[in-house]
């Protein structure tokens, strides 16, 4: 089985199988990498260049990581003193670097998108990064990932998002992904930052809680997703004080939790925010884990892309 697009842009446009086939090939990828075998010659001759449009640590890391292990060559964009900066377009700069016979382009941009704009234009592979609020879907596949690994399955289980879901593509990509392979979802937050309108896409597998007790009673996973403190200035929240005492996943509320409840967290962690210490790094974590899991997903990606 391939992908059937030569991109990768969000979950919502993959199926079911072809999800799972992403999880499955990361299984190897993760075995070879993390034990002796640091670099296969799959992508050897294969260039992929990393366009971030904002800034980035962990993700940007992590690609390059996996595209490093498949042997390919990386070419980094530094976008504050690209000519985008000078006024060339977005896919101006994605034709510039086809003519320099570039078989991959991993964005992220702010903009709703952009990575479909450079999809649809260019012949070559795009893998979004991220992009605005829309989605993030390799984070929403090392997630899965996480989860398959540590419960066996995805089939059934109860999976709470909390904090920020509007302006959150990690949420999006997450929700598409944990739906299509059968898990329920609660999403858990202030009503300002919980949209109901997401109930039309996903009315039959997602619910909407505003308490943090009653969400995740019987939870099998916590999602925790980052506090964006810019939002507090949009008047969207009354003070971090009071997020963090009904949102705030802290070690207190863990009294609340099932004993094998596991906590994810995309990153960058804001400590003393929406999590404190002791939770992230208590055993219930799997944050790390995270990590790790990334680059085998991100691995499975590129693989899997260059052979669609």
């Amino acid at each position: 089985m391939k992908l059937k697009s030569k991109d990768l842009l969000g979950l919502e446009n993959l199926s079911k199988e072809e999800i799972q086939l992403i999880l499955d090939t990361a299984v190897p990828f993760k075995k070879l990498f993390t034990q002796s075998i640091k670099k296969v010659p799959t992508l050897r001759g294969k260039t992929v260049a990393h366009l971030f449009c904002e800034p980035s640590t962990r993700t940007r890391a992590s690609f390059e990581l996996a595209a490093k292990r498949l042997s390919a060559d990386t070419l980094d964009i530094p976008v504050p003193l690209s000519s985008v900066q000078k006024g060339e377009s977005l896919l101006d700069t994605g034709k510039t670097l086809l003519a320099m016979k570039v078989d991959f382009i991993v964005m992220r941009h702010g903009e709703n998108g952009a990575p479909e704009l450079l999809a649809k234009n260019l012949k070559l592979h795009v893998v979004n990064a991220g992009d605005g609020t829309h989605e993030h879907p390799t984070q929403g596949l090392l997630d899965l990932f996480t989860l398959r690994e540590k419960k066996k399955q995805i089939q059934g289980l109860n999976v709470v998002i909390l904090g920020d879901i509007l302006h959150s593509r990690v949420a999006r990509s997450n929700l598409w992904g944990l739906t299509k392979l059968g898990a329920k979802v609660t999403l858990c937050g202030p009503e300002n930052l919980v949209s109901k309108e997401i109930l039309k896409t996903f009315s039959k597998s997602v619910r909407i809680q505003h308490d943090f007790k009653t969400a995740v009673k019987y939870a099998d996973a916590v999602n925790v997703l980052r506090i964006q403190k810019e939002r507090q200035r949009d008047g969207l929240i009354p003070s971090m004080e009071e997020y963090i005492k009904n949102y705030g996943m802290w070690s207190d509320k863990k009294r609340w939790l099932k004993k094998d409840c596991l906590i994810l967290h995309p990153g960058p962690m804001n400590r003393g925010v929406e999590i404190d210490s002791a939770t992230a790094d208590g055993d219930s974590s799997v944050i790390l884990e995270q990590v790790t899991n990334g680059v085998a997903i991100r691995m499975a990606v590129l693989y899997l892309l260059a052979g669609s």
